[in-house]
């Protein structure tokens, strides 16, 4: 064999070998946001069932799924975190879930966020990832409190800053998960009790495993479309 069949076939068996070896890049979905998110992980958490989701659709491989909750964050603290929690290590897609904590603490703590505050955190956030050419999918907060009347000034408050995110994400044109919609109107018809806590919910906020369920679908049937 010449040296010149021996050099072809040498690059042959290395593409062969290449080929066996390569591994199709997952693209990273960064969930950001506070203890919801944190417990995502755990066993029935809203990631950990997103991730079952995608099992079912034998697209597992085809995504990587990061944790990047707090318990007790806010909006800037999202902001403040960004760079070391999504930036540095580098997101594909960032999906931000965040606003319980920013009205709740208002009347629990006295530590809430303003509402044009909020916003303006909001806006730095999405801007600065859309200037890293990350995707970003924006979410509206769930719940603090079940009764179906939402009534509460804590509810009426989430309502208004769930209007703020809705606002953002039309118009910077991004994905959004209505997450309180859907929280709402599955509490409309079906907590027919009106119970504060135990239907999606296992303490007014936190997500018990039909919660996490929920948010899981909601959130996949938006992020299937992300390219």
């Amino acid at each position: 064999m010449t040296s010149k069949l021996l050099l072809f076939a040498a690059f042959v068996v290395s593409m062969l070998l290449m080929s066996m070896n390569y591994k199709k890049r997952r693209r990273k979905i960064v969930f950001f946001g506070d203890s919801i998110t944190e417990q995502g992980t755990s066993q029935g958490g809203y990631i950990k069932q997103l991730q079952y989701l995608l099992g079912e659709a034998a697209i597992d491989d085809d995504y990587e799924l990061v944790n990047a909750g707090v318990s007790g964050d806010k909006i800037y603290d999202l902001y403040l975190r960004m760079s070391e929690d999504i930036l540095f290590r580098g997101a594909d897609i960032v999906v931000i879930f965040i606003g319980v904590n920013d009205v709740g603490h208002k009347f629990s703590l006295l530590t809430g966020t303003d509402i044009k505050r909020f916003e303006a955190f909001y806006i730095a956030i999405i801007e600065r990832l859309i200037s890293a050419t990350i995707k970003v999918v924006l979410c509206t907060p769930a719940l603090i409190g079940e009764n179906p009347a939402f009534e509460s000034n804590e509810d009426k408050e989430l309502e208004l800053y769930s209007d703020v995110i809705r606002g953002l994400a039309s118009g910077y044109d991004l994905p959004l998960v209505d997450v309180r919609k859907a929280f709402t109107s599955y509490n409309i018809a079906y907590n027919i009790e009106n119970k504060e806590e135990g239907v999606l919910t296992r303490d007014k906020v936190h997500l018990n495993n039909k919660g996490n369920a929920l948010l899981a679908e909601e959130m996949w049937q938006v992020l299937k479309d992300v390219k």
